[in-house]
C-alpha cells in the first residue's frame, strides 16, 4: 500500500503516507485552494435557488493554470459567434465548477486533517467511495496546475523534463507532478469493477 492507493473490501481506498508526503499534499490542496478563490456559499445557503440561477464571469481566467482548470467551451481563435457562446457557457457553468474543485480540494484537507499518526508520523489514509471521487477530483486539479506551471505538453515525448538534474528549480515539482500521477492512477484503478 505504500505509495499507491489500494481498494477496501467495503469499497473505497487506502494509503500509506509519511509524514512529509502529508504535508506535501496538505499543501498542494490549500494552494489549489488560494487559486481557485473563495466560493460564494453563504449566499446559495441563504437562497438555493438564487445560486442555481447565479451568473459567473464571462471571460476566460488570465492565469494560464485557472484557463486550464476552468476552459472554454470553444477554441478561442474560432469566430465572434462561437466566442460568445463559449462565453455565455462559462457563465452560467463556472461558478458551480469552481464550487465543485474546491469542495474536492477540501475534502483532501480534511481527510489528511482527520489522520491519527502512527509512532512514525505517517498514517493510512481511508477513503469511502464518494470521498474516492473527490480525491480523485482534487489529484487531476493538481496535475492540471502543476503540469500547466510546468508547461508539459503532449509534445513531450522526449521526456526532457523528467530528466532534470537535481539542482534545477523546477525539480520538485516535476517529482510532486510524477507522485500525483502515481496516485491519481492506482485510486482510478481502485474505482473501476
Amino acid at each position: 500500500m505504500a505509495g499507491h492507493f489500494e481498494a477496501l473490501p467495503a469499497g473505497g481506498a487506502a494509503v500509506a503516507l509519511d509524514e512529509v508526503e502529508i504535508a506535501i499534499l496538505r499543501s498542494l490542496a490549500v494552494q489549489l485552494l488560494e487559486l481557485i478563490g473563495p466560493g460564494d456559499e453563504p449566499a446559495a445557503q441563504d437562497d438555493p435557488l438564487a445560486a442555481l440561477f447565479a451568473e459567473g464571469p464571462s471571460e476566460p481566467p488570465a492565469d494560464p493554470a485557472l484557463a486550464r482548470l476552468f476552459p472554454d467551451a470553444y477554441a478561442s481563435d474560432e469566430s465572434d459567434e462561437l466566442r460568445a457562446k463559449s462565453s455565455e457557457f462559462r457563465r452560467f457553468t463556472e461558478t458551480d465548477l469552481r464550487s465543485r474543485k474546491r469542495a474536492d480540494a477540501l475534502a483532501v484537507v480534511h481527510g489528511l486533517d482527520a489522520l491519527t499518526p502512527k509512532g512514525d508520523g505517517g498514517a493510512v489514509l481511508k477513503l469511502t467511495a464518494e470521498d474516492s471521487q473527490h480525491w480523485l477530483g482534487a489529484l487531476n486539479d493538481l496535475r492540471l496546475t502543476i503540469g500547466t506551471r510546468l508547461e508539459v505538453t503532449d509534445e513531450d515525448e522526449s521526456g526532457e523534463l523528467y530528466r532534470l538534474p537535481d539542482d534545477d528549480p523546477r525539480k520538485p515539482m516535476v517529482m510532486a507532478y510524477l507522485w500525483l500521477g502515481v496516485l491519481q492512477e492506482t485510486l482510478v484503478e481502485t474505482l473501476m469493477p
